[in-house]
């Protein structure tokens, strides 16, 4: 049967404590890089689910001068509905 020795444990303690310092200088090296491109990708996903998102809703046809947005819905225009006249009331004290 092996007993620990001092020395062993001391060792031990260093190559935990050299490990934790060199795993802390690294990250603060590499991890702001890695952040960004996550950053950025998430940043480019958003935008193509936006574009993908406003391309089948709007349709944009351009000519020399002007641009024209239409909609789906403006094959079939929906009339408001007229339930009645506005009254407005005042309160008497």
């Amino acid at each position: 049967m092996q007993t620990a020795s001092f020395t062993g444990f001391i060792r031990i303690l260093f190559y935990i404590l050299a490990s934790y310092y060199i795993f802390k200088f690294l990250a603060k090296l590499f991890l702001p890089l890695v952040v960004k491109k996550v950053v950025e990708k998430a940043g480019q996903s958003f935008q193509e689910q936006q574009q993908r998102a406003q391309g089948g809703a709007w349709n944009q046809t351009q000519s020399k001068d002007e641009v024209i947005y239409t909609t789906k819905n403006d094959k079939n225009p929906r009339e408001t509905k007229k339930v009645g006249e506005y009254v407005d009331y005042e309160e008497i004290d």
